[in-house]
Parts: structure tokens; C-alpha cells; sequence
């Protein structure tokens, strides 16, 4: 087992990354063989193997699959049950090294939202796997009878996998249970602003599986690049919008097909009449989850005129009963880095000088040393479009609160912004809830709560416009990364010889004759 490993850090502003710096730190686990200390320098290894390069590793998974390009269903369980194996197995190292990464992560989010939603979508593909498998009989026209079509379901060989910071295991762990229960081979490169996930990730992935099925990568953002303009077989994003758009460009070299995964604006709108008290713990569960660092987290609220006061005082309520201190909460998730945190308070500044109103919700009263990077739950009342905080994603624990005056006007206001990864309505009127959905166009949508159509395995995730594209999660992620061969079978007894050459009067008689049977 490879020991000693190292991430890399550097500058890269087509990224947004931080600047370059060095640290060290350790993360441990009474219970497992990875109590040791994990060096991060920007000077890193780009691979766990330094023998090996990137393109190198591409090679080795390039031949392997072309020495099996479609690996039967016990190769690919074998392939799942690893998996899980390797997830259950470090699940504690994975939760420190993550807590690490963010200066604090709660353990239970990183238990529920990591290791769990990687388990489940690991099950779910197992009992299904046979049925994702099969080749499908398909109708055929009577104008190609007898003969019969059928659709083959094979890999499309090896996969590259970009995976983001904000759930570093499971963005990764996700699209790769998908690419392997496909068939495929599976290259990954997480994120530099989790180093020490991903040196772990790279570790323990080396140490159940060949490179040349599943391999990890780790190493700067010029390392990042070089991966995107592999020819890969399918690449599979999970990001900013701005890099997705750079992602999707340097794919397009290679006619490579991508799957984009990025995030944007999802709102979540308040019906007239509902009652706030119930509605508030739901907001502040998907806003204040891993401190609102999620893609699909509640960006900013649409309240009917006159019920904004309510709905606030619910939010307040709601926060200091989930969290009646945060400065050294252990359930309150840190900002990741200094340069998202400053761009938090950003926010905030742009705000109040614009005229919108402040409300921090510090039930404790507590100060927040800026060094553990931790930011007190924000309300921003009287948000404008003029804003920064209205204009792009906020990803913290920063809420905007807009007023309408009917839902028509919510919904054109939704409309008249870029399609969202997921949009939120809470209504106890069937009425208002299909006018929002139908409605609007967003990526997903959950009614009466948040987050949670995400984790419905039978539901495909994804993007719309702006918020990515392709999706992913149960049979819909099994089929991003195979492809569908429709084959046409010809019997022995056919009539194909009446369109055969020379042409003339039979073939004006067989044309006639088809455009009636078809």
C-alpha cells in the first residue's frame, strides 16, 4: 500500500482556485492502519504512482479495456462489492480527512450525505444490475418484417471523472459506481481544495483496485487541465459553471461527450397561506447543510408580500433550535477555504451597500474569529438584481429573501433568470404546486422540502441550460456511460432483394407498396 502520498495546490484562475500554499496536518482514526500524517505541498506528486503519468495510466486502461470491452455482471458486482467494501471500511479516515479539509465538517453530514448516499447507490445498482444489463427486444416496423431488432446495452470504455470539493468522496465515488457497473474502466481527479480527501481517496482506491481499473489522480490545476484534453471515452464534470464551461471546451477537442454537473440559482418558493413555522426547519436543514456548500441548496427565497416577517422569524426560530451555538458546534460546518470565505463576506458587503438589510442569526451571541472561517446564518432582505448575492451562487450560509405579489410573478421571475440545478415549492394547494412545476424549467425539483429528490435513486439528476447537462444517478447514470447499439436482424426468408439495383418500375411499385405498410 502506497504510503506518504501528496496532493497538490496551486493557482489557477480558469479554476477559482485559491491561491498556492503549503501546510501540514494530520488526520487520524483509532480504528485503522491511516493514523499517519498526510504531507499537502504544491510541489506534489501528479499521480499515487509516480512511476506512471497521466497519460501513461489513460494507456494502461485504454489496453485493459480493450482486452475486455464488455466484462460480464460477476466482473462488474466484484467490481461494486469493492466499492462498498473500501467506503465502509474508511469511512472514519474519510469523515477526519474531510473535517480537515474544511477546518471543521460535521461528522454526521459527512456520515449521511458521503458515506451513506454512496452505499445506497452502490445497493441500488447491485439489485439491479442484471436488468440494466440486458440486451431489450424493440418493436420493428412491418415494412422490415421479418427480420427484428433488438438494443445492446455495452461500455463505452474509459472514463475520466472530475469531481469538486464540497462532497469529495461522494461527487467522485458516485459517477465512478455508475462507470463500473457500466462496464467501463475509471479514471478519477478530485479536487486540490480537499487535499487530504484526496490523497486518502487515492490511497485507498490503489489499494483495492489495478490502475487499470479505477485509478486516482491527484495534483494541481495544470494537472487538472491535462486530464480534461484526454480523449476519454466520456468525461463526467462536477463543478462551477465558469470551469464547466472551460471543461466542455477542451472536451470538444476530443469529440469527447460530457456529462456537466454544475450548480447555479435554485430557488425555493413560498406559497400564499403556508404555514411558515412548518416550512422554516425544512429551508434551514437544505440551507444550513454543510453551511449551504451544496449545489442544489436553497439560493434564495421567493415570499408572498406580507408573509416575509413570518417567514423570517420561523427561519430564526428554526436555526437556534438546530443550531443553539455555532462557534464551536461540531454539527457547523466551516467555510472551505480563506478565498471562499472572503468571497462570502463579499457578498454580504456588496449588499448592505446596495440597501438591502442584514439579519445575522447568532442565537448565542457568539464572535466568530475569522480564522475558523465559520459565518453566522444571513438573512438579506430587499435583495435587488443589481447584487452580487442575486447574481451567482452563493454557496454559504447567506439567504436572500425576494417578495412577490402573486405566484405568477414568481414563477417569470424564476423564468427570467438561468434554469436552475433544483427549485423548491412549498404549497398545501395542488393548484399552485403544478403551476410552479410546470411552469418553470429546472434541473430537479422537490415539493414541500429540500434536497431530498437527490437522493431518490429512481430519479435522474441533472443539470438544465446554465446548471449542466446529462444526468446521472441509477439506471439513468448506468446509461450516461453506455452505449445503446440498436443491431437489426435479418432472416433467412426476406424480401430485401426487391430493393436491390437495377431500379425502374419494381422499385416505384415496392416504394408504393411500403409507404402504405410502414
Amino acid at each position: 500500500m502506497a504510503g506518504g502520498l501528496r496532493a497538490a495546490r496551486a493557482a489557477d484562475p480558469a479554476y477559482g482556485l485559491d491561491p498556492p500554499y503549503s501546510l501540514e496536518r494530520p488526520y487520524a482514526s483509532a480504528d485503522c492502519c491511516y493514523a499517519r500524517r498526510v504531507t499537502v505541498n504544491a510541489a506534489a506528486a501528479m499521480t499515487q504512482n509516480p512511476e506512471n503519468t497521466m497519460q501513461s495510466l489513460f494507456d494502461s486502461q485504454r489496453r485493459a479495456f480493450a482486452a475486455d470491452c464488455n466484462p460480464d455482471r460477476a466482473t462488474r458486482l466484484d467490481r461494486l462489492d469493492r466499492l462498498s467494501r473500501l467506503t465502509e471500511k474508511h469511512q472514519h479516515d474519510i469523515a477526519k480527512a474531510i473535517s480537515a479539509d474544511f477546518g471543521n465538517r460535521s461528522l454526521h453530514e459527512t456520515a449521511l450525505a458521503e458515506i451513506f448516499v454512496t452505499l445506497a447507490g452502490i445497493k441500488h445498482a447491485r439489485r439491479h444490475l442484471a436488468k440494466w444489463m440486458r440486451t431489450r427486444r424493440v418493436p420493428t416496423g412491418a415494412h422490415l418484417k421479418p427480420g427484428y431488432s433488438r438494443v445492446m446495452r455495452q461500455p463505452l470504455g474509459v472514463i475520466g471523472i472530475v469531481s469538486p470539493w464540497n462532497y469529495s468522496f461522494q461527487l467522485a465515488m458516485c459517477p465512478a459506481l455508475a462507470a463500473l457497473a457500466a462496464g467501463n474502466r475509471v479514471m478519477i481527479k478530485p479536487s486540490e481544495v480537499t487535499p487530504r480527501l484526496s490523497a486518502l481517496l487515492a490511497e485507498i482506491v490503489a489499494a483495492d483496485f489495478a490502475a487499470d481499473e479505477m485509478t486516482v489522480v491527484v495534483g494541481d490545476a495544470e494537472a487538472g487541465k491535462a486530464f480534461t484534453h484526454l480523449p476519454w471515452d466520456h468525461l463526467f464534470f462536477t463543478g462551477s459553471t465558469a470551469v464547466g464551461r472551460y471543461v466542455a471546451a477542451a472536451a470538444a477537442q476530443n469529440l469527447t461527450p460530457v456529462t456537466l454537473e454544475l450548480g447555479g440559482k435554485s430557488p425555493a418558493i413560498v406559497d400564499a397561506g403556508c404555514n411558515a413555522d412548518v416550512i422554516a426547519p425544512r429551508v434551514v436543514s437544505g440551507k444550513l447543510f454543510n453551511a449551504g456548500q451544496t449545489c442544489i441548496a436553497p439560493d434564495y427565497m421567493l415570499v408572498a408580500e406580507g408573509e416575509v416577517d413570518a417567514f423570517c422569524a420561523a427561519f430564526a426560530k428554526a436555526v437556534a433550535r438546530g443550531y443553539p451555538t455555532l462557534a464551536q458546534n461540531p454539527d457547523y460546518t466551516s467555510i472551505v477555504s480563506e478565498r471562499h470565505y472572503r468571497r462570502l463576506r463579499g457578498l454580504l458587503d456588496d449588499a448592505k451597500a446596495k440597501g438591502a438589510t442584514i439579519v445575522e442569526i447568532n442565537p448565542a451571541n457568539e464572535s466568530f474569529p475569522e480564522a475558523e472561517r465559520r459565518i453566522a446564518p444571513t438573512l438579506i432582505l430587499g435583495a435587488t438584481d443589481d447584487m452580487a448575492v442575486m447574481q451567482e451562487e452563493i454557496f454559504g450560509p447567506l439567504l436572500p429573501v425576494v417578495s412577490y405579489r402573486g405566484l405568477d410573478e414568481a414563477i417569470r421571475y424564476v423564468n427570467a433568470h438561468p434554469r436552475p440545478l433544483a427549485l423548491y415549492v412549498f404549497t398545501e394547494r395542488a393548484a399552485s404546486r403544478e403551476r410552479v412545476l410546470q411552469g418553470t424549467i429546472s434541473g430537479g425539483a422537490t415539493v414541500n422540502d429540500t434536497l431530498f429528490h437527490y437522493v431518490a435513486e429512481d430519479l435522474p439528476f441533472g443539470g438544465v441550460g446554465a446548471s449542466g447537462y446529462g444526468a446521472y444517478h441509477g439506471e439513468q447514470g448506468f446509461l450516461t456511460f453506455t452505449k445503446e447499439k440498436g443491431v437489426f436482424f435479418q432472416t433467412r426468408f426476406n424480401f430485401a432483394y426487391m430493393l436491390y439495383p437495377p431500379y425502374g418500375r419494381r422499385m416505384e411499385q415496392v416504394l408504393a407498396w411500403l409507404k402504405k405498410i410502414a
